[in-house]
């Protein structure tokens, strides 16, 4: 009878989608590709609900280099257009550094707008976006944010909602600060020597180098940047890897999909702790990558990218004789 009752709760489907998993987080980590030069990949994202400037500022525009790390913080509105952001791309980065190959980013919807694809099809940049409810995908901006937060949070106690004075200085102080996995800060990273700073007046071990010994050197310090970078992530894969697990699924499989980051949801017209931990089942349809699937998602939730993280999916163990149950207990938009 024992035996019974755990195969019946194992492939109860109710069980299924209301019962809390212990083991885990599926998917083992998958780091980008290391750039081959720099301000050729970039990373960008939004910190959103700042206390508004007296200028108009409500959010930070974060961008990064994959390589070296150099990041440019662009105070902003939510309330721009897209036209409004690509000036300022143009402005911020391009005339800096160039026009980047790819550019990694979630899926907000400055990033995903028409105007904003259209803008990097002529410029001949790619657009990689994230893994749908899956901001681990470019965790180097996440932290990136985290730091600049820690910084205008220190300022906030001493300049209240002036953090746009504060934001240049943030800047540079990121960019001068040494980080592990370039063994050095990201302005020596990019242009090849210490920036000259009250800590350093003296001793920025300028080199008299010209034609091509400075090309050589230029590409020995890329060389040794990316090594860096690799022993760096070789040893983040490593460790998180051990807490990992290796989870993969077939085409045509059914799995359930984890609802608790689609926010703005009702499940079963009750929301809240009372609500199911799961939808579904769906049916795989795709492997993209090697942590990513594809799901067939009924029309009602059409609003949301289909392909998820193997961490926000649970296999199906059995799937309910009518196919069609969803149309039941399926949630329902706001």
């Amino acid at each position: 009878m024992k035996r019974a009752v755990a195969e019946y709760v194992a492939v109860c489907d109710t069980c299924q989608r209301v019962k809390a998993e212990h083991q885990r987080p599926a998917g083992i980590l998958q780091p980008l590709k290391i750039p081959e030069w720099k301000w050729e990949e970039i990373s960008m994202d939004f910190i959103v609900g700042l206390p508004r400037t007296q200028k108009g500022y409500n959010s930070i525009w974060v961008v990064v280099d994959r390589l070296t790390k150099v990041a440019h913080f662009i105070p902003v509105n939510t309330t721009y257009s897209g036209a409004r952001l690509a000036e300022l791309y143009i402005s911020r980065i391009v005339c800096l550094h160039g026009v980047p190959k790819r550019i990694i980013s979630d899926r907000g919807s400055q990033f995903t707008s028409s105007f904003w694809e259209q803008l990097h099809d002529s410029l001949d940049s790619k657009l990689r976006f994230s893994t749908a409810y899956h901001p681990q995908t470019d965790g180097q901006t996440e932290r990136t944010n985290q730091i600049l937060e820690d910084m205008l949070r220190a300022c906030a106690i001493q300049y209240g909602t002036s953090w746009d004075k504060s934001l240049p200085y943030a800047e540079f102080s990121y960019n001068n600060s040494y980080q592990a996995s370039l063994k050095k800060s990201p302005f020596e990273a990019l242009y090849g020597r210490r920036c000259r700073t009250p800590l350093f007046w003296n001793q920025t071990g300028e080199k008299q180098v010209f034609g091509p010994d400075l090309i050589r050197d230029a590409e020995q310090q890329i060389k040794m940047v990316r090594e860096n970078l690799r022993v760096a992530r070789s040893g983040r894969k490593s460790y998180a890897d051990v807490r990992r697990e290796d989870l993969t699924f077939k085409v045509d499989d059914f799995v359930y999909l984890k609802v608790s980051p689609m926010r703005g949801i009702r499940r079963f017209n009750m929301k809240g702790k009372p609500a199911p931990r799961y939808i579904g089942p769906f049916k795989i349809v795709e492997r993209k990558g090697e942590v990513a699937y594809k799901l067939e998602l009924p029309s009602n939730l059409s609003g949301i990218h289909n392909v998820f993280h193997v961490s926000q999916l649970k296999k199906c163990l059995r799937v309910p004789k009518n196919k069609h149950h969803w149309k039941v207990w399926m949630c329902r938009r706001i």
